[in-house]
């Protein structure tokens, strides 16, 4: 589809989905500017992987907890990138245990990088984006988006909040040239996934095959994972001119689980 000369933001993007989610525009051509924590010789071997395609490739280590350094975020990939097209919301944060017994500064905490970084982060965006009369912002939700599950409250929460954020900003920025998605996935194999895996099969003394089976019928009808690459080319496909009228939809990509 092409994304030469378009500027993309994607939080989260060291590893997992959002680092799917930034290839898959870099290998459109984009510019990316990555964010995320990890060790700085494989965010420098990601960055210079990406720019192998072409487009620059630039570096945030903005905290999504903090408003100020989102906001500074925006500010940078401006002057590193040019200017900013697409916003993906993806930086996300996991935290489980009956709502009796919650943390609270979990509870927070989840809510801030969840729900309150994607606020933050649009709220700096959107002026660039409606001056340009052109842009995409994508907020990657999850299927707790849309249903839940005991002992995740708050993450529950903050994604069902983001599907409604996504909504209210489809709204207002219906006739700007700006669309807002959000995509909900159920399992995605990711690296940490991955390792509930290899620990679910420790702790049942069982093949790791078969904790992966376990795991995924817990949800979904599907027995199978998507992929980190497979939600990056849903995410091109948003930004592409074919999906010009597509704003404000919640986007299952989950093996089935919501479907019932």
């Amino acid at each position: 589809m092409g994304l030469h000369g378009k500027r993309a933001i994607v939080t989260g993007s060291t590893s997992g989905i959002g680092r799917g989610i930034a290839q898959a525009l870099a290998a459109e051509g984009a510019s990316v500017m990555l964010n995320g924590f990890g060790e700085a010789d494989e965010i420098e071997r990601l960055r210079t992987e990406l720019a192998s395609f072409g487009g620059t490739i630039a570096y945030s280590a903005a905290d999504m907890t903090r408003a100020d350094e989102i906001a500074e975020m925006v500010e940078q990939a401006g002057r590193s990138l040019g200017g900013v097209d697409i916003l993906v919301n993806n930086a996300g944060i996991q935290f489980t245990a009956p709502i009796g017994e919650f943390p609270r500064e979990q509870w927070d905490r989840v809510l801030a990088i969840n729900l309150s970084a994607a606020f933050h982060a649009m709220q700096a965006a959107t002026p660039r984006l409606r001056e340009a009369g052109w842009g995409r912002i994508i907020n990657i939700a999850s299927a707790h988006g849309l249903v839940a599950s005991a002992q995740k409250a708050a993450y529950v929460a903050a994604k069902h909040g983001l599907v409604g954020l996504t909504k209210v900003a489809a709204i207002e920025l219906a006739n700007s040239g700006v669309t807002c998605n959000a995509i909900c996935p159920g399992w995605v194999l990711t690296p940490l996934v991955e390792r509930q895996i290899a620990e679910r099969a420790a702790r049942e003394g069982r093949a790791a095959g078969d904790a992966e089976r376990a795991l995924l019928a817990e949800k979904q009808p599907m027995l199978q994972f998507t992929r980190p690459e497979q939600i990056g080319a849903m995410a091109v496909f948003l930004c592409s001119e074919a999906a010009a009228t597509i704003t404000g939809a919640a986007l299952s990509i989950d093996g089935g689980w919501t479907a019932g």
